[in-house]
């Protein structure tokens, strides 16, 4: 019976994933993101026509769910502040969290996971880049919009110009809402929960995740609601490119590991076995098997005639007489007996 090797388990798919390789990359990818946010803040002009023309879209075809949800938020104080505290927090805590989750307990799929999640980021910062957006609470009085975040700013640890901790609001692009990456990334958690959580909680904390997101980042008037369907197109896109990364940095790992290094040897190749000695006669105990002869026949080596070590195997009979049954001779006198 042959033997196959048994498939790679999550186990040992997962031991080859190192924490301190890993995190020098999220955090790279991080850094670089926080650095693009910066740098591509674009004018303040520009970012104003682009919120207002995404305003107008949205009106001509009745999509204007910020105006309701922001007079919410800012007239009931008890789904302001904790709205605001979701918005300010809970993507720098679910987001890693479930990173953390997916390493430590669902190792087969964390490397998938980790690139969609990076891809999809770096794509967001293209879109931040080429479309500066002026979110809702930055626009005049005149639009109707209340920045809950100034409002409740005493509640928490962020100031007024922005969800960033007091003081350092002028260290953020506030012009960087088209896509909200806020509800990206809380759909790659919701994601993430639905497809590898094993309970109905888990599953349903992955719907309500971020849907509850959308809601925040409308109500709190940080985004407009094409800014999320612009973080869940981020997403999806992000998803099919992901496939490609993932093959190339395949192909540039194979190549690495393949090139040869400074001093290594090559093995050396070994010639084949002969041909004769391929064909030649295999025995093992009393049985002989000739070249070309699949099952083997018992065969006795006489000492008498033709049974010195020279003598050929037909000389040693037909080899029934080692099986201990008549010969031909034996048989014919047998039968005339009969």
């Amino acid at each position: 019976m042959s033997q196959t090797e048994a498939p790679p388990t999550a186990a040992t798919e997962g031991d080859r994933l190192r924490w301190w390789t890993e995190l020098p990359v999220l955090l790279l990818v991080y850094a670089a993101y926080s650095a693009g946010r910066l740098m591509v803040r674009g004018e303040v002009s520009t970012a104003v026509d682009h919120g207002l023309a995404i305003l107008r879209a949205e009106k001509a075809l009745h999509l204007n769910l910020e105006h309701p949800l922001n007079r919410l938020f800012t007239s009931e104080a008890w789904i302001g502040v904790p709205a605001d505290f979701w918005y300010a927090s809970l993507h720098y805590l679910v987001t890693p969290g479930i990173l953390i989750w997916l390493f430590r307990s669902r190792a087969v799929h964390f490397r998938a996971a980790r690139t969609w999640l990076m891809t999809s980021t770096l794509i967001g910062l293209i879109g931040f880049a080429l479309v500066p957006t002026c979110p809702p609470r930055l626009l005049s009085p005149g639009h109707g919009f209340v920045d809950t975040m100034a409002q409740y700013s005493s509640w928490g640890w962020w100031g007024g110009q922005a969800s960033a901790p007091r003081g350092l609001g002028s260290m953020t692009n506030q012009y960087a809402a088209m896509p909200s990456l806020h509800v990206g990334w809380a759909v790659w958690c919701g994601v993430m929960l639905w497809r590898h959580g094993r309970t109905p909680l888990v599953r349903a904390a992955g719907i309500a995740y971020p849907l509850i997101t959308a809601f925040v980042v409308m109500g709190t008037a940080n985004h407009y609601f094409f800014d999320a369907l612009a973080g869940v197109a981020v997403m999806g896109l992000g998803f099919l490119v992901s496939r490609r990364v993932t093959r190339a940095a395949d192909l540039v790992r194979a190549r690495v590991r393949r090139a040869p290094t400074a001093g290594s040897v090559r093995p050396r190749r070994t010639s084949p076995a002969p041909a004769s000695t391929a064909a030649s006669s295999i025995v093992s105990g009393e049985c002989q098997t000739s070249a070309g002869e699949r099952i083997p026949r018992q065969r006795k080596v006489s000492t008498g005639p033709g049974g010195g070590p020279g003598a050929r195997s037909s000389d040693a009979g037909d080899g029934t007489a080692g099986w201990g049954l008549p010969c031909s001779s034996e048989a014919e006198s047998l039968g005339k007996a009969r």
